[in-house]
């Protein structure tokens, strides 16, 4: 986002937590170049959740006027409250992103505390705001109905084409629906397992909401049938190590180890080809702000099985790009049987899913984000 709008002319800079970043060092008073942007890192006193930083506040006070805008990401942590606070003391107009957390579903996780917390601070920093950038009409939709907030701009995020965002590709990829890998002559990866045939792609944070457990039973059962008995499901990402262990002995004691396969995060060359190979993208989560992964697989031509609370489905069926399904493992099952069923539509809809990413470029979404501010400063 932040290398698009610098794209297009505009000065930029990340203030932010050093917190989960390894390597890093630096008290925030001088910026570090990092992945083509300006950020001040800061380190965080307590809090795995809160992320109380003295230094990230004490800098946002003596700074924050220096800028047109700051766009705050989040809401539930000390960073945002701290930058709303020093807007508002030095009249300096803000914008948050919620990131998803005023969902319905987000704010009934841990309750008591997010309702004490929006009681105290969140509620009239969300007020004070210049206006609240969602990523989706859903989400705004759903906010709006919930906590009455009618103020914001649905700006989506975006994605690089696959040279700048996945790494170089010396190539186009064949399409990956029409047969399986092992008939391509293609060489085991690091990133991809061998499997006997095609398989399907869950490609994001190993998080409850998501819905693995769902997909892994339904796929299971749709597995059994001898038509699909060349079919796998690869597992991409990494999450808390007690509910990775638990989906992996529920792959065990569904005997299935042979063709569920866990291949922990992935990123660069490595992500851009267990995409590209994959037949069928599946997202079941309970709920989901934007799926950025969806949108990721779609500029592959790779079609998509998603939930009704991915924020993004509506759009996808519209376009015809996928395979909208409820989350339950007899709606799942018979969802993704038909798509693995019929080779042709996942061709056709995979190439419905590549124009439809063609709207969220990095440089269309930069210029939605200039006029936004640029409305906010005038």
């Amino acid at each position: 986002m932040c290398r698009a709008l610098i794209a297009r002319g505009h000065e930029v800079c990340i203030a932010t937590t050093r917190h989960g970043l390894s390597g890093l060092n630096g008290n925030g008073k001088g910026p570090q170049l990092y992945n083509g942007a300006s950020i001040h890192f800061f380190p965080v006193q307590w809090g795995d959740g809160f992320k109380y930083s003295r230094p990230l506040k004490t800098w946002l006070d003596e700074n924050v006027r220096s800028f047109d805008v700051v766009h705050i990401h989040a809401v539930f942590n000390h960073s945002s409250i701290a930058a709303a606070r020093a807007c508002r003391r030095h009249l300096v107009p803000y914008v948050v992103r919620p990131l998803g957390t005023l969902d319905p579903w987000s704010l009934k996780q841990k309750s008591l505390r997010k309702s004490l917390f929006w009681s105290l601070v969140a509620k009239r920093m969300m007020a004070d705001a210049a206006t609240i950038h969602y990523t989706a009409q859903a989400e705004f939709d759903r906010v709006k109905d919930s906590l009455g907030l009618t103020h914001g701009n649905v700006v989506p995020l975006g994605i690089g084409s696959s040279d700048s965002v996945l790494g170089p590709q010396a190539s186009p990829p064949a399409p990956s629906n029409h047969s399986p890998c092992w008939a391509q002559g293609q060489a085991e990866t690091p990133a991809v397992p061998a499997l006997r045939g095609p398989y399907i792609l869950f490609l994001s944070r190993l998080h409850p909401k998501k819905g693995l457990d769902v997909l892994i039973k339904a796929f299971v059962a749709v597995q059994k049938h001898q038509e699909f008995s060349e079919w796998g499901l690869v597992i991409a990402g990494d999450g808390d190590a007690a509910y990775v262990s638990s989906l992996k002995q529920l792959v065990s004691s569904n005997s299935a180890d042979g063709f569920v396969r866990f291949i922990g995060w992935v990123s660069g060359d490595e992500k851009r080809d267990v995409l590209r190979k994959a037949s069928l993208l599946v997202l079941p989560s309970s709920q989901e702000n934007f799926g950025l992964c969806v949108l990721e697989a779609l500029a592959e031509r790779v079609p998509v099985v998603v939930s009704r609370d991915v924020n993004l489905a509506n759009d996808i069926a519209d376009a015809g790009a996928g395979w909208i399904s409820a989350i339950d493992v007899a709606s799942l099952q018979k969802t993704i049987s038909e798509a693995m069923a019929h080779e042709e539509q996942r061709l056709s809809r995979g190439l419905a899913g590549k124009l439809f990413s063609k709207n969220f470029s990095w440089e269309r979404i930069a210029e939605e984000l200039e006029k936004m501010y640029l409305a906010i400063i005038r």
